[in-house]
């Protein structure tokens, strides 16, 4: 019973990791990144769809994306959500693909954009410990099961493994946003 609750409590200990991970990757940098543009949507085909649903994106060169629209009709459609998109990026058209050149981080944008990071990090650290309350209540009831109760020594070295997870997760969330941090700070 505890080694399931364990397993379930680090499983979603490592889905939070790896969502605020995520959320680092949508955060602009100096560098052009694909990641950038997941959340642009493209009016198309009488509905609303992900940019990499019409076009295939790349990175030619370190501070540009290049898309290429899989049909050419959406290339007036692909430019209007990319400019509607809260990116700032200026779309340039050449009848074929797109190019968005990604212009430097001047430093107070760099500051704010680690505000950015620091806020998604945070968010990151409080989903690990809403899951440790969750697992500590989850320990208490099985404590308390009349079928199979746990007895108090149990509960405290499953309550002290579950601290350990805790702690790793939340230091790979801070080494993520170390490097993350660091990547914002390159010029």
């Amino acid at each position: 019973m505890v080694p399931e609750i364990l397993k379930e409590s680090e499983e979603k200990m490592k889905k939070a990791v790896d969502a605020a991970r995520h959320e680092f990757t949508l955060i602009r940098t100096g560098r052009a990144n694909p990641a950038m543009l997941e959340h642009v949507k493209v009016d198309a085909y009488g509905s609303s769809l992900p940019l990499n649903q019409v076009a295939a994106i790349t990175v030619p060169e370190p501070r540009q994306l290049l898309l290429t629209p899989f049909d050419r009709n959406t290339l007036a459609a692909i430019e209007k959500g990319i400019q509607k998109s809260d990116l700032n990026l200026t779309p340039n058209s050449d009848g074929q693909s797109i190019r968005i050149n990604i212009p430097p981080l001047n430093e107070e944008r760099r500051k704010e954009l680690i505000k950015q990071v620091h806020q998604k990090a945070e968010h990151g650290r409080v989903s690990v410990r809403t899951v440790r309350q969750e697992t500590l209540k989850r320990l208490q009831a099985a404590r308390k099961d009349k079928e199979s109760p746990l007895s108090e020594n149990e509960e405290k070295r499953a309550q002290e493994q579950v601290q350990k997870l805790v702690d790793r997760y939340i230091v790979e969330i801070d080494q993520s946003t170390k490097a993350k941090e660091a990547e914002m700070l390159e010029v």
